[in-house]
């Protein structure tokens, strides 16, 4: 399956597509783990996951703080009552039902980056898994815009690809994709550079992971008190905003809950091959690859050049 070149942007009215591998060639962007996607980091491997439970947390949320106060207007007309109730049920219900049913399965299982061996683990159905070249995962940041009556409004994706090694594949399991909702353009390299500049710098140009229980002033409630010893009045009040409003808390503590021990590769095969190499042993890039950071890396320092001038 051809894709445009790395580092091709195509524009149109409303939207934008950044293609960003392969190659996998600089963006220009600093790695920023935006949606908590690092699972687990070290010298070989990268886990990155799209489980994302407090997402769904924070949508539900706002929904039953609006019901519960639709229901104390309602509280003394017992006719309007009845049909709310009913409004609730289906509205709320439904989708609390599904939350609950989410929190019993078990979180999907990463995708993990193995650096010393330039190869990608992608866990598929059935106990199956494929071993994809780095170099040859493709990578997109696309972005589409909408425009009402309440103003323009946009939305986008990092989407990474992976094919199938596997040449005698049946046609739909050939192709599989991630796609992480952290809005396109700059946001969605950013959160590419966690894997491009793991695999291609190392483990200290990412961010460690910060999924499972955070560090108390990183939580909600640290984060407040945090604020009211700086004597930052609007942070205290967004903070309360976020939690009661927004359910922030809640979503935090359900995510961490489910992604305090985040699930590892069960594959034999995968344990053997997420083991360290000595390095006269580590796969080498490709001379296409070296070409190709080396001019983007040019293109990037003449640039920052001209904004400095």
């Amino acid at each position: 399956m051809s894709t445009p070149e790395a580092g091709t942007t195509k524009k149109r009215l409303l939207s934008r597509n950044d293609y960003l591998a392969p190659l996998p060639i600089p963006t220009g962007e600093k790695s920023c783990d935006v949606l908590n996607i690092i699972w687990r980091k070290n010298e070989v491997f990268l886990d990155i996951g799209n489980y994302s439970i407090g997402s769904a947390v924070m949508v539900l949320w706002p929904m039953v703080v609006l019901f519960a106060f639709m229901g104390y207007l309602f509280r003394n007309d017992h006719d309007e009552m009845h049909l709310f109730a009913v409004m609730t049920t289906i509205i709320i219900g439904v989708p609390t039902v599904l939350l609950i049913q989410a929190l019993f399965r078990e979180v999907p299982l990463p995708v993990r980056f193995n650096r010393q061996r330039r190869e990608v683990c992608v866990p598929r159905d059935n106990g199956e898994y494929w071993l994809v070249p780095w170099e040859s995962v493709t990578a997109a940041a696309t972005q589409h815009s909408s425009v009402s009556q309440a103003g323009r409004n946009t939305m986008g994706l990092l989407v990474i690809g992976f094919e199938n090694p596997d040449p005698h594949a049946e046609e739909d399991n050939k192709h599989f994709s991630l796609g992480f909702n952290c809005g396109g353009g700059t946001t969605a390299m950013a959160l590419w550079e966690c894997m491009r500049s793991y695999m291609e710098v190392g483990s200290e140009a990412v961010p460690d992971s910060r999924v499972g229980i955070a560090p108390y002033e990183e939580t909600q409630i640290g984060s407040i008190i945090s604020d009211l010893r700086k004597g930052d009045l609007i942070g205290v009040l967004w903070g309360i905003f976020c939690i009661t409003i927004l359910g922030t808390y809640l979503a935090e503590k359900v995510q961490n809950l489910k992604l305090s021990h985040p699930p590892d590769l069960p594959y034999p095969d995968i344990i053997e091959w997420s083991k360290p190499l000595p390095p006269e042993q580590w796969a080498k890039r490709s001379p296409e690859l070296e070409a190709a950071i080396a001019k983007r890396e040019a293109e990037l320092a003449t640039q920052q050049e001209r904004e400095l001038a």
